[in-house]
């Protein structure tokens, strides 16, 4: 109830993008493997950005 106005840190929504972009890799990697390597590539990016917060 509290955190219902609290703001997501960098860190967090970085997290939140790359399970979001690995999750998409997984599904393209049935049916499209060059979109499927393009998503793993960005989330490999936003890693190395999140990585750099730490």
């Amino acid at each position: 109830m509290f955190g219902i106005f609290k703001k997501k840190s960098e860190k967090e929504k970085l997290e939140v993008q790359y399970k979001k972009l690995l999750k998409e890799a997984h599904s393209l990697s049935t049916t499209n493997r060059k979109m499927s390597d393009q998503k793993a590539y960005e989330a490999e990016e936003v890693m190395k950005q999140l990585e750099k917060l730490i």
